[in-house]
């Protein structure tokens, strides 16, 4: 049995991973899916002083308080910085990363720093314009790339505004999340246009690494569960 830790990316929440939930679950493997702090069912507690801090000590203290060790650390978008400084952290408790269309950070990046410059901006001016200055709006489900009518319904109804320090603060790692030995990186390679490509690229040339892609948008774990659940058991 593996401890699957689910890590969701900006403006989402444990909900996003049901799909994925179960096929893990049914395989006989543990898995937990925590909502960082001032997201969807934790949404009441959106305030301006939320860190990148605060959300990778979100999910540090569950590998601690509930004893997890032999994870499998899963991260979608966002959910690479917070993944990345966790195993970086606790690295002995890590047995795999996966990295699903997710930023790699290095020392110092911010989320930001991980997207092209277009939406970088992009993002930087909703903040400004529309998040008080302190946090992003959420993009919609269809920008994302979901297009059943229904998903896009179900995502953009539990989507919530992400506080934005956690996007423009950097992460500081030693290099310890290098040790793990399985590292593995899945691309939406429908994702058009995303610096997710770019890593993808690179990671491929790596032989640390092990590359998948997925003929998917961005929100693989909502549209393809199956695909991604079974590169998940492999891992």
């Amino acid at each position: 049995m593996k401890n699957f830790v689910l890590v969701h990316g900006a403006w989402h929440g444990a909900w996003c991973w049901r799909r994925v939930d179960e096929p893990l679950r049914r395989a006989g493997h543990s898995v937990h899916a925590p909502t960082l702090t001032g997201l969807a069912d934790r949404s009441h507690l959106l305030s301006r002083e939320i860190t990148l801090e605060t959300h990778i000590h979100d999910v540090a203290n569950l590998l601690r308080w509930h004893d997890l060790d032999r994870v499998v650390l899963v991260g979608h978008s966002y959910g690479g910085m917070i993944m990345t400084a966790v195993a970086d952290r606790m690295p002995e408790r890590v047995r795999a990363l996966v990295y699903v269309d997710a930023g790699v950070p290095d020392n110092g990046q911010t989320a930001l720093d991980t997207l092209m410059p277009a939406r970088r901006q992009e993002l930087l001016d909703a903040i400004r314009d529309d998040g008080q200055g302190w946090f992003s709006p959420p993009s919609s489900a269809k920008r994302l790339g979901v297009n059943d009518p229904g998903d896009i319904a179900w995502v953009d109804a539990r989507c919530t505004p992400h506080p934005s320090r956690t996007l423009t603060e950097p992460v500081h790692l030693t290099g310890a999340q290098r040790s793990i030995a399985r590292r593995i990186y899945v691309l939406a390679s429908a994702n058009a246009g995303s610096s997710y490509h770019t890593v993808h690229a690179r990671l491929r040339q790596d032989p640390g690494w092990e590359t998948h892609a997925i003929a998917s948008g961005h929100e693989m774990m909502i549209t393809h569960p199956d695909q991604l659940a079974e590169i998940l058991l492999e891992a």
